[in-house]
Order: structure tokens, then sequence, then C-alpha cells
């Protein structure tokens, strides 16, 4: 046995069961929209272990066999777990997509999104609306995994529409019910978007009310001793790590320390981003061309160079690299000895709170289990 496994075992935290899939430490990537792509998943796993989760993909365009979303849905020869988001909202469709996936041998692991709370999703029926109809949501949860059979299936999803139609409860009680491996809560409603302090309240009453499967929290984990608190306030079992994570794949890194109670390790100087910031633009262009890559790449650059006084001349430089040798080259714009920022800082999604679109006349029925229209799945309708 480990040092890191006997702390495990004589401490506060488990490994996460999911199913057959055993978890140390107990963290789990967010998936997150053109962001948890391969590239992205392979630098975090370098890091530190845990389970990593895919981009959400869409089960419409994966059954109809769309190449976008059959090349999302493939994993690099080194990933084990192979874990991947699923979204939908036909419980027909979802079947299907979970079939060809379990019957490929593609995933070890499906997650089902219940929570994006993205417009152009829930103006049609999906992500965050489908657990206001607890019999749509329980006839999806319970196609998939009867269609995933040995492959664990979870779910994520918010604590409701506002804080005047919360569902979280009732979500956490057909996941349970139906047959998933865990779930996991983000402590926020959809009306809320990413704004304001997430409810860490809501998964202590989750992990309350869910005693036979794992319960995760996610929210506002910046730090690791964040991530530590909220298992000892809440009680979950485990932890989903989003938007903290952006521009610091190496977080996994201090949450690995944290769980096994070693001390964390030295935050990264400038120069020690910037070569992790090479090889994250690296690994991008070579599963994709270099322009595209470079494209992609520069949301990333804006996240990993966030709080650094010298870097900030370089941004626009940044902003406009099309090629490797060109991110390389600013290198010697910059202070590379200039030490890692303090404090924590937001990155990715974060604004105002909103008014959650509905389809017309969707709460005159809660009972209604018939599923939105098919334009709800079509390839460019995730989040």
């Amino acid at each position: 046995m480990t040092t890191a496994e006997a702390k495990r075992e004589s401490g506060e935290t488990s490994a996460l069961q999911i199913g057959p899939l055993r978890v140390w430490p107990p963290v789990v990537l967010a998936p997150m929209a053109g962001i948890t792509n391969y590239p992205f998943r392979a630098l975090c796993r370098r890091f530190g272990a845990g389970l990593y989760v895919s981009e959400m993909i869409t089960a419409g365009p994966l059954v109809r066999g769309d190449a976008r979303s059959l090349q999302l849905s493939d994993f690099g020869a080194d990933e084990s777990p192979r874990s991947l988001q699923l979204y939908g909202v036909d419980p027909a469709t979802i079947v299907g997509a979970v079939r060809f996936l379990v019957g490929e041998g593609r995933v070890d692991h499906i997650d089902l999104n219940f929570g994006c709370p993205v417009r152009k999703v829930t103006r049609k029926g999906g992500g965050s609306a489908i657990p206001v109809k607890p019999n749509l949501l329980r006839a999806i949860v319970r196609g998939a995994v009867e269609a995933a059979g040995a492959v664990p299936v979870t779910m994520k999803f918010r604590m409701g529409i506002d804080d005047g139609l919360l569902t979280y409860l009732q979500a956490g009680a057909i996941g349970e019910e139906e047959g998933c491996a865990a779930i996991a809560l983000h402590a926020r409603t959809a009306a809320q978007l990413y704004s304001g302090a997430a409810r860490w309240e809501a998964i202590a009453a989750l992990k309350q009310a869910v005693r036979t499967i794992p319960v995760l929290g996610n929210g506002d984990i910046w730090e690791a001793d964040d991530a530590l608190r909220m298992v000892r306030e809440t009680g979950c079992d485990g932890v989903v790590v989003g938007r903290g994570c952006l521009g610091r794949p190496w977080l996994f890194r201090e949450l690995a320390a944290a769980f096994a109670g070693a001390p964390p390790p030295a935050p990264p100087s400038l120069g020690e981003v910037w070569a992790v910031m090479l090889e994250h633009a690296e690994r991008l262009c070579a599963w994709m061309s270099e322009e595209p890559a470079m494209a992609a790449f520069r949301k990333h650059a804006r996240w990993y160079t966030l709080g650094f006084a010298s870097a900030e001349p370089v941004v626009p430089k940044l902003m406009q690299a099309q090629r490797l040798a060109e991110l390389a080259a600013l290198a010697g714009e910059v202070d590379l000895a200039e030490p890692f920022p303090a404090g924590p800082i937001v990155r990715g999604k974060s604004g105002p709170p909103q008014k959650v679109a509905l389809p017309h006349g969707y709460l005159d029925d809660l009972a209604d289990a018939t599923p939105p229209g098919p334009d709800a799945e079509d390839a460019d309708s995730g989040g």
C-alpha cells in the first residue's frame, strides 16, 4: 500500500466508487464544451489521477454518424477510464447513442447532462430544463442505464430553474432509483448561470437525501483547499472541478496532494506556465491542424497568463498567434521568473444572472413525458 493509499484509508476521504471504477483522488474534471477535448484531458491527467470527462456530445448527431461528434467521442490510446458526457432530450435517441458507444467499446463511463443552462439549450427544452419534467427525466435515465449494461451511468444537474422551481432533490431521487452509479450537483440554479456563490448547503441536503450512491459536489472549487472544505462541509463523496482548472491544469496535482494529506506543491513560475502552454498547444496541433488548433488555443492562452503583470503587454500578440513558433517566441518578451499571482482568479464563464428561456408552454404540464422537438438534438444544440 502506498503512502497516499494509507492516508486515504485512515483519513476522512475514501476513493470514489462509480460502478466498477475506483477513482482516487475523488476528483472529476467537469465536462466543458470546447475545452475538455482529448488534448486538455491528457494534459490534466499528466498532473494527477482522477476521472476526466469529455466535453458534451449530443446524442442525435452521434447516432446519425456526424463526423465531428464521432471525433469528439473518440479517446486517446492512453486514456483509461474513458469517460464521456452525453446530451439528449429523447429517451429513444439516448438509448441509441448509448448502445452505439457501449457496443463499439468506446466508453467505460457515461455521464448524462441535465445541467446546461445555456439559452440555446434550455429554450428548446434541453439541459437544465429536463429535470422540471420528472417523468421525462426518469425515462431518459432509465433508458440509458438499461442500454449501458455494465458500463456505469451518472448524471449531472443544477439546483433547478430558479429559486421558485428547485428540482435537485427530485432529480437525485430519480437518479438513485433508476440505477445511476453516482450523481453530481452544480450548486447553482440555471438562472444563476455562473454568478454569485455556489450554494454548498444544497449539496449537503442532496447527500442527506441520497444514501445508496455517491453524491459529487460542483461549484466554486478554485483551490485544492476548497475541495477539502466542500467534502468536510457537505459530506459529499467527491468533487467536480470546472473553471478552477482553466489555465491551471496543475490544479489536479494540488488536489491529489491535498486529498493524500501531503504538503501542497509550489505554484509554477511564469516560465513553467509557459512550458505548459506550449505543451497544451502542441497537443492541440497534433489533434487537429495547426491553424484551427491555434485559434482554439487563444482562450486558453488568456487563462494561462491572467494575473501575470509581464504577460499583459503580449496578450494582443497571443490572441493573434497562428503558429506554434510564434507562441514559443513570445516567451522572450515576458519575465519567465515572475512568480505565480496570489489569490484566486476567476477564469471562464461569468456574468449576471439570467431569466431562463424555456419553450412556450413548457411549464403547463410538468407530468408530461413528451420529448422536446428533434431540433433540440441538432448538431449545434449543445451548450
